[in-house]
């Protein structure tokens, strides 16, 4: 397996400490594993039942705090029946456990010993927790803005915290500049192996629905990663012969900062950075997301879209989750505000599987 540039092709080793091509272009794995059904560890009750499809080399560089198969949970909200995948379940509280579980491993059979990234939060407290699993140093960069439950969980796992102040950006910025003194960069973002943990969503929600896809899958998009990863592993499905089209892609993001939603709304190929507005979705506040290329990309062959909706909205929805008994984060209620923009394209016979992507008690 390599590295390899998604715009000129140049190819790098695994090892590289670049986090992106000479060329400005982002990096993806080339030829990883495929999805083969018959290699589906069953008896494992985490995303490491597919090992057979996860980029490792050695069983033993394998660092897990039993991350993924998370539960799938039908319910109704506004009048639509819909399979919330309750990733708040996840060991640090949020779905980012799934691609930093892979990326420390991958990690690990590198020998690398110190890791750096930048987060608003839940990135940060999955990063900190796994390197700690993994006797590596971690250094955390986040905005000054950011959540203090959020903070203290990132310390508490021993990962050192830098506050950054000015827009997101800047917290990015400097994690990049500290990477150049030693630590590796290991973004959430830009490292392609992250994509590769959070592909197993993809896998479990067709094993929990009986070997289907889903009709539809909605969900809060920042960076997009997860949006990504789940469009990855479904592709995968779809070329091992085990399902027979893929499932339309609704990205929701904040009004507040929505740049794939003005992207999409302009028929652009890539999102434009804007202004980092205030909104109680702090998770998908990214006026730039690096990957967007690809996201549109994504949601434009699934025949889905992009929605934006205001911090009313989310506040609503984030209630309406709670009286159905799940607590989480108001990033994880947007998708289900956006739920009302979509009664005319989604009906109630179709699987509609939307993931609730942090607790509430990250939240104040």
């Amino acid at each position: 397996m390599i590295l390899g540039c998604a715009d000129c092709q140049q190819t790098y080793p695994l090892n590289t400490r670049h986090w992106h091509c000479q060329c400005g272009g982002i990096f993806e794995l080339k030829d990883g594993p495929g999805f083969v059904k018959d290699r589906i560890q069953r008896r494992e009750p985490s995303l490491w039942r597919y090992r057979a499809m996860l980029p490792l080399d050695r069983d033993e560089h394998i660092v897990s705090l039993g991350e993924g198969f998370t539960p799938l949970i039908e319910t109704d909200v506004y009048g639509l029946k819909i399979h919330c995948k309750v990733e708040f379940l996840s060991p640090t509280g949020s779905f980012k456990d799934r691609g930093t579980a892979v990326l420390i491993s991958v990690l690990k059979g590198l020998d690398v010993k110190a890791v750096v990234d930048d987060s608003s939060g839940n990135a940060g407290a999955s990063l900190a927790a796994y390197a700690a699993r993994a006797g590596m140093a971690s250094e955390i960069y986040v905005p000054a803005s950011a959540l203090p439950h959020k903070r203290a969980q990132i310390t508490i796992y021993g990962a050192r915290l830098i506050r950054v102040e000015g827009p997101r950006r800047e917290a990015a910025l400097a994690a990049q500049e500290a990477a150049t003194r030693g630590a590796y960069y290991a973004s959430h973002y830009y490292n392609p192996f992250t994509l590769q943990g959070l592909k197993t969503t993809a896998y479990e929600v067709w094993e929990q629905l009986g070997g289907r896809g889903p009709d539809n899958l909605v969900l809060p998009a920042g960076h997009g990663t997860l949006l990504l990863g789940a469009y990855r592993g479904f592709t995968d499905l779809l070329e091992a012969g085990l399902i027979d089209r893929l499932p339309r892609l609704f990205a929701v993001q904040a009004a507040g900062c929505a740049p794939l939603y003005e992207a999409y709304l302009q028929g652009a190929d890539e999102a434009n950075p804007v202004k980092e507005g205030e909104t109680l979705a702090e998770g998908i506040r990214i006026p730039h997301p690096v990957r967007g290329k690809q996201i549109l990309a994504a949601i434009r062959q699934t025949e889905g879209t992009v929605l934006a909706v205001d911090d009313e909205q989310i506040g609503r929805a984030h209630r309406e989750l709670a009286q159905r008994g799940f607590y989480v984060e108001f990033t994880s209620a947007a998708p289900m505000a956006a739920l009302k923009e979509l009664h005319n394209i989604i009906t109630a016979d179709q699987v509609t599987v939307v993931p609730l992507t942090g607790s509430g008690f990250k939240s104040p």
